[in-house]
Protein backbone atom coordinates (compact mmCIF):
# COMPACT_ATOMS: atom_id res chain seq x y z
CA UNK A 1 0.00 0.00 0.00
CA UNK A 2 1.41 3.42 -0.87
CA UNK A 3 1.78 6.12 1.76
CA UNK A 4 -1.09 8.17 0.33
CA UNK A 5 -3.53 5.55 1.62
CA UNK A 6 -1.62 4.52 4.72
CA UNK A 7 -2.91 5.38 8.18
CA UNK A 8 -0.96 5.68 11.41
CA UNK A 9 -1.63 3.94 14.69
CA UNK A 10 0.13 5.77 17.52
CA UNK A 11 0.51 4.02 20.87
CA UNK A 12 0.65 6.46 23.80
CA UNK A 13 2.21 5.62 27.16
CA UNK A 14 4.09 7.25 30.04
CA UNK A 15 7.58 6.06 29.10
CA UNK A 16 10.35 4.80 31.31
CA UNK A 17 14.06 5.55 31.80
CA UNK A 18 16.77 3.69 29.90
CA UNK A 19 19.54 5.03 32.18
CA UNK A 20 20.11 7.40 35.13
CA UNK A 21 20.02 10.55 32.96
CA UNK A 22 16.66 9.52 31.53
CA UNK A 23 15.43 8.81 35.06
CA UNK A 24 16.03 12.47 35.94
CA UNK A 25 14.23 13.49 32.72
CA UNK A 26 11.36 11.10 33.52
CA UNK A 27 10.87 12.47 37.05
CA UNK A 28 11.26 16.11 35.99
CA UNK A 29 8.80 15.79 33.10
CA UNK A 30 6.29 13.81 35.17
CA UNK A 31 6.19 16.23 38.08
CA UNK A 32 6.07 19.23 35.73
CA UNK A 33 2.87 17.78 34.22
CA UNK A 34 -0.09 19.95 35.23
CA UNK A 35 -2.28 16.83 35.27
CA UNK A 36 -0.02 15.24 37.92
CA UNK A 37 0.92 18.24 40.09
CA UNK A 38 -2.32 20.20 39.89
CA UNK A 39 -1.15 23.54 41.37
CA UNK A 40 -2.06 26.53 39.19
CA UNK A 41 1.39 28.21 39.24
CA UNK A 42 3.90 26.88 36.66
CA UNK A 43 6.76 28.32 38.77
CA UNK A 44 5.57 26.49 41.90
CA UNK A 45 5.08 23.26 39.92
CA UNK A 46 8.61 23.54 38.50
CA UNK A 47 9.99 24.10 42.01
CA UNK A 48 8.11 21.05 43.36
CA UNK A 49 9.42 18.96 40.42
CA UNK A 50 13.01 20.06 41.13
CA UNK A 51 12.65 19.15 44.82
CA UNK A 52 11.24 15.72 43.97
CA UNK A 53 14.06 15.03 41.49
CA UNK A 54 16.63 16.12 44.06
CA UNK A 55 15.23 13.95 46.86
CA UNK A 56 14.11 10.89 44.89
CA UNK A 57 16.53 10.38 41.99
CA UNK A 58 19.14 8.28 43.79
CA UNK A 59 16.71 6.02 45.66
CA UNK A 60 14.60 5.62 42.50
CA UNK A 61 17.72 4.67 40.54
CA UNK A 62 18.49 1.89 43.05
CA UNK A 63 15.05 0.48 42.22
CA UNK A 64 15.87 0.46 38.50
CA UNK A 65 19.27 -1.12 39.17
CA UNK A 66 17.43 -3.96 40.93
CA UNK A 67 15.54 -4.72 37.66
CA UNK A 68 18.49 -4.44 35.26
CA UNK A 69 19.20 -0.70 35.08
CA UNK A 70 16.29 0.34 32.85
CA UNK A 71 12.53 0.23 32.53
CA UNK A 72 11.29 -2.94 30.77
CA UNK A 73 8.56 -0.82 29.19
CA UNK A 74 10.80 0.38 26.34
CA UNK A 75 11.83 -3.01 24.93
CA UNK A 76 8.33 -4.47 25.37
CA UNK A 77 6.70 -1.49 23.61
CA UNK A 78 9.26 -1.65 20.77
CA UNK A 79 8.42 -5.36 20.37
CA UNK A 80 4.70 -4.56 20.32
CA UNK A 81 5.19 -1.85 17.67
CA UNK A 82 7.34 -4.19 15.58
CA UNK A 83 4.76 -7.00 15.70
CA UNK A 84 1.90 -4.63 14.89
CA UNK A 85 3.81 -3.27 11.90
CA UNK A 86 4.02 -6.78 10.45
CA UNK A 87 0.35 -7.59 11.15
CA UNK A 88 -1.57 -4.41 10.37
CA UNK A 89 -1.51 -3.86 6.62
CA UNK A 90 -3.39 -0.56 6.56
CA UNK A 91 -1.42 1.06 9.37
CA UNK A 92 2.09 2.16 10.12
CA UNK A 93 2.58 1.94 13.88
CA UNK A 94 4.45 4.45 16.06
CA UNK A 95 4.90 4.98 19.78
CA UNK A 96 4.89 8.25 21.72
CA UNK A 97 5.94 8.44 25.35
CA UNK A 98 4.91 11.19 27.72
CA UNK A 99 8.02 11.60 29.88
CA UNK A 100 10.92 9.94 28.01
CA UNK A 101 11.72 9.58 24.29
CA UNK A 102 10.26 8.99 21.76
CA UNK A 103 8.28 12.22 22.24
CA UNK A 104 5.28 13.54 20.30
CA UNK A 105 7.13 16.18 18.17
CA UNK A 106 9.39 13.53 16.57
CA UNK A 107 6.44 11.27 15.74
CA UNK A 108 4.41 14.16 14.30
CA UNK A 109 7.40 15.16 12.14
CA UNK A 110 7.63 11.56 10.83
CA UNK A 111 3.89 11.50 10.04
CA UNK A 112 4.23 14.73 8.03
CA UNK A 113 7.29 13.42 6.16
CA UNK A 114 5.35 10.29 5.22
CA UNK A 115 2.33 12.40 4.24
CA UNK A 116 0.07 10.42 6.58
CA UNK A 117 -3.16 12.27 7.34
CA UNK A 118 -5.32 9.68 9.15
CA UNK A 119 -4.11 8.98 12.68
CA UNK A 120 -5.55 6.64 15.31
CA UNK A 121 -4.37 7.32 18.87
CA UNK A 122 -4.40 4.41 21.30
CA UNK A 123 -3.59 5.41 24.90
CA UNK A 124 -2.21 2.23 26.50
CA UNK A 125 -4.24 2.75 29.67
CA UNK A 126 -7.27 0.47 30.01
CA UNK A 127 -9.10 2.88 32.33
CA UNK A 128 -9.31 6.66 31.88
CA UNK A 129 -7.50 9.05 34.19
CA UNK A 130 -6.63 12.72 33.83
CA UNK A 131 -3.11 11.75 35.00
CA UNK A 132 -2.55 9.25 32.18
CA UNK A 133 -5.05 9.25 29.27
CA UNK A 134 -5.84 12.98 29.31
CA UNK A 135 -2.18 13.92 29.82
CA UNK A 136 -0.96 11.78 26.90
CA UNK A 137 -3.74 12.91 24.54
CA UNK A 138 -3.24 16.61 25.35
CA UNK A 139 0.50 16.22 24.81
CA UNK A 140 -0.04 14.85 21.28
CA UNK A 141 -2.95 17.11 20.30
CA UNK A 142 -1.24 20.35 21.35
CA UNK A 143 1.53 19.73 18.83
CA UNK A 144 -0.54 18.01 16.11
CA UNK A 145 -3.11 20.85 16.14
CA UNK A 146 -5.46 20.42 13.11
CA UNK A 147 -2.94 18.80 10.77
CA UNK A 148 -4.40 15.27 10.90
CA UNK A 149 -7.72 13.45 10.92
CA UNK A 150 -7.46 12.04 14.43
CA UNK A 151 -9.52 9.23 15.92
CA UNK A 152 -9.02 8.41 19.61
CA UNK A 153 -9.65 4.91 20.95
CA UNK A 154 -11.58 5.13 24.22
CA UNK A 155 -10.65 3.28 27.43
CA UNK A 156 -11.08 -0.41 26.61
CA UNK A 157 -11.48 -2.13 29.98
CA UNK A 158 -14.84 -3.54 28.80
CA UNK A 159 -13.38 -5.16 25.65
CA UNK A 160 -14.25 -8.88 25.64
CA UNK A 161 -11.06 -10.12 23.98
CA UNK A 162 -8.94 -8.08 26.38
CA UNK A 163 -10.73 -9.42 29.45
CA UNK A 164 -10.59 -12.95 28.06
CA UNK A 165 -6.79 -12.61 27.81
CA UNK A 166 -6.48 -11.25 31.36
CA UNK A 167 -8.61 -14.01 32.89
CA UNK A 168 -6.77 -16.71 30.90
CA UNK A 169 -3.43 -15.34 32.15
CA UNK A 170 -4.74 -15.38 35.72
CA UNK A 171 -6.02 -18.97 35.37
CA UNK A 172 -2.79 -20.21 33.74
CA UNK A 173 -0.55 -18.72 36.45
CA UNK A 174 -1.64 -21.14 39.22
CA UNK A 175 -2.72 -24.75 39.59
CA UNK A 176 -5.43 -24.49 42.25
CA UNK A 177 -7.27 -21.16 42.32
CA UNK A 178 -9.40 -22.08 45.36
CA UNK A 179 -6.42 -21.76 47.71
CA UNK A 180 -5.47 -18.28 46.35
CA UNK A 181 -6.63 -14.77 47.17
CA UNK A 182 -6.67 -12.74 43.95
CA UNK A 183 -5.80 -9.06 44.35
CA UNK A 184 -6.26 -6.70 41.42
CA UNK A 185 -3.59 -4.07 42.09
CA UNK A 186 -4.13 -0.65 40.51
CA UNK A 187 -1.75 2.30 40.46
CA UNK A 188 -2.94 4.67 43.20
CA UNK A 189 -4.18 8.24 42.80
CA UNK A 190 -4.44 11.12 45.27
CA UNK A 191 -8.02 11.25 46.59
CA UNK A 192 -8.28 14.96 45.65
CA UNK A 193 -7.83 14.10 41.93
CA UNK A 194 -10.72 11.60 42.15
CA UNK A 195 -12.81 14.13 44.13
CA UNK A 196 -12.24 16.65 41.31
CA UNK A 197 -14.06 14.30 38.90
CA UNK A 198 -11.43 11.83 37.66
CA UNK A 199 -13.36 8.63 36.65
CA UNK A 200 -10.42 6.27 37.25
CA UNK A 201 -11.57 4.76 40.57
CA UNK A 202 -15.08 4.12 39.23
CA UNK A 203 -13.74 2.46 36.05
CA UNK A 204 -11.22 0.31 37.97
CA UNK A 205 -14.01 -0.90 40.28
CA UNK A 206 -16.19 -1.65 37.26
CA UNK A 207 -13.31 -3.55 35.63
CA UNK A 208 -12.81 -5.71 38.74
CA UNK A 209 -16.52 -6.61 38.66
CA UNK A 210 -16.34 -7.53 34.95
CA UNK A 211 -13.25 -9.74 35.43
CA UNK A 212 -14.73 -11.40 38.53
CA UNK A 213 -17.86 -12.22 36.53
CA UNK A 214 -15.82 -13.73 33.67
CA UNK A 215 -13.82 -15.88 36.12
CA UNK A 216 -17.14 -17.09 37.55
CA UNK A 217 -18.39 -17.92 34.04
CA UNK A 218 -15.18 -19.89 33.47
CA UNK A 219 -15.94 -21.78 36.71
CA UNK A 220 -12.81 -20.46 38.45
CA UNK A 221 -13.15 -19.88 42.20
CA UNK A 222 -10.73 -17.95 44.41
CA UNK A 223 -10.72 -17.85 48.20
CA UNK A 224 -11.29 -14.10 47.76
CA UNK A 225 -11.12 -11.44 45.04
CA UNK A 226 -10.33 -7.84 45.96
CA UNK A 227 -8.92 -4.54 44.73
CA UNK A 228 -5.99 -2.61 46.23
CA UNK A 229 -3.87 0.39 45.25
CA UNK A 230 -0.08 0.63 45.00
CA UNK A 231 2.60 3.31 44.45
CA UNK A 232 1.48 5.93 46.99
CA UNK A 233 3.95 8.81 47.42
CA UNK A 234 3.86 11.76 49.80
CA UNK A 235 1.69 12.53 52.84
CA UNK A 236 -1.67 13.33 51.19
CA UNK A 237 -4.64 10.95 51.19
CA UNK A 238 -4.64 8.43 48.34
CA UNK A 239 -7.18 5.85 47.20
CA UNK A 240 -7.60 2.95 49.61
CA UNK A 241 -7.12 0.17 50.53
CA UNK A 242 -3.37 0.15 49.98
CA UNK A 243 -1.85 -3.09 48.72
CA UNK A 244 0.20 -3.31 51.92
CA UNK A 245 -2.97 -3.12 54.05
CA UNK A 246 -4.66 -5.75 51.92
CA UNK A 247 -1.67 -8.10 52.18
CA UNK A 248 -1.62 -7.64 55.97
CA UNK A 249 -5.06 -9.32 56.09
CA UNK A 250 -3.72 -12.42 54.32
CA UNK A 251 -1.19 -13.89 56.74
CA UNK A 252 -0.55 -17.60 56.04
CA UNK A 253 -2.63 -17.34 52.83
CA UNK A 254 -1.71 -17.70 49.15
CA UNK A 255 -1.84 -14.48 47.13
CA UNK A 256 -2.01 -13.82 43.38
CA UNK A 257 -1.58 -10.25 42.12
CA UNK A 258 -2.83 -8.92 38.77
CA UNK A 259 -1.71 -5.37 37.74
CA UNK A 260 -5.10 -4.19 36.46
CA UNK A 261 -4.09 -0.65 35.41
CA UNK A 262 -1.11 -1.54 33.20
CA UNK A 263 -0.79 -2.96 29.69
CA UNK A 264 3.01 -3.16 29.55
CA UNK A 265 5.29 -4.27 32.39
CA UNK A 266 7.27 -1.39 33.92
CA UNK A 267 9.00 -0.46 37.18
CA UNK A 268 5.67 -0.48 39.06
CA UNK A 269 5.13 -4.12 38.12
CA UNK A 270 8.70 -5.46 37.90
CA UNK A 271 10.18 -3.63 40.91
CA UNK A 272 7.22 -2.76 43.15
CA UNK A 273 5.03 -5.82 42.68
CA UNK A 274 7.68 -8.48 41.99
CA UNK A 275 10.31 -7.33 44.50
CA UNK A 276 9.14 -4.69 46.98
CA UNK A 277 5.68 -6.06 47.78
CA UNK A 278 6.98 -9.64 47.73
CA UNK A 279 9.36 -8.62 50.53
CA UNK A 280 6.43 -7.03 52.42
CA UNK A 281 4.32 -10.17 51.87
CA UNK A 282 7.13 -12.36 53.29
CA UNK A 283 7.41 -10.12 56.37
CA UNK A 284 3.63 -10.32 56.90
CA UNK A 285 3.75 -14.11 56.60
CA UNK A 286 1.93 -14.56 53.29
CA UNK A 287 2.44 -18.21 52.30
CA UNK A 288 2.76 -18.07 48.50
CA UNK A 289 3.01 -14.79 46.56
CA UNK A 290 2.75 -14.62 42.76
CA UNK A 291 2.41 -11.78 40.24
CA UNK A 292 0.84 -12.20 36.79
CA UNK A 293 2.57 -10.43 33.88
CA UNK A 294 0.85 -7.67 31.91
CA UNK A 295 -0.54 -8.51 28.44
CA UNK A 296 2.57 -6.83 26.91
CA UNK A 297 3.25 -7.72 23.24
CA UNK A 298 1.27 -11.00 23.32
CA UNK A 299 -0.48 -12.25 20.18
CA UNK A 300 -3.80 -12.02 22.02
CA UNK A 301 -3.27 -8.34 22.79
CA UNK A 302 -2.45 -7.69 19.14
CA UNK A 303 -5.88 -9.19 18.33
CA UNK A 304 -7.38 -6.84 20.96
CA UNK A 305 -5.79 -3.84 19.18
CA UNK A 306 -7.18 -5.02 15.82
CA UNK A 307 -10.59 -5.23 17.52
CA UNK A 308 -10.25 -1.71 18.97
CA UNK A 309 -9.26 -0.21 15.61
CA UNK A 310 -12.32 -1.77 13.94
CA UNK A 311 -14.63 -0.75 16.77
Amino acid sequence: MNNDNKKALVLLNMGGPRDKDELEMFLRNMFNDKNIITVKSDILRSFIASMIVLTRKNSAWQNYEAIGGCSPLNKLTEDLVSKLNTRLEEYEVFQVMRYTPPFAPKCIQQLKQKNIKDVVLLPLYPQYSTTTTKSSLEDFMEIAKDEFNIKVINPFYKNEKYNDKITDDIINSIEDSKSYNLIFSAHGLPQKIVDAGDPYEKQVNEHVKILSQILKQKAIEFESISLAYQSKVGPMKWLTPSLEDRLSELKEKDVLIYPIAFIVDNSETMFELHLEYEEIAKEIGVKDYKVVSCVNDSDEFIEVIKDLIKG
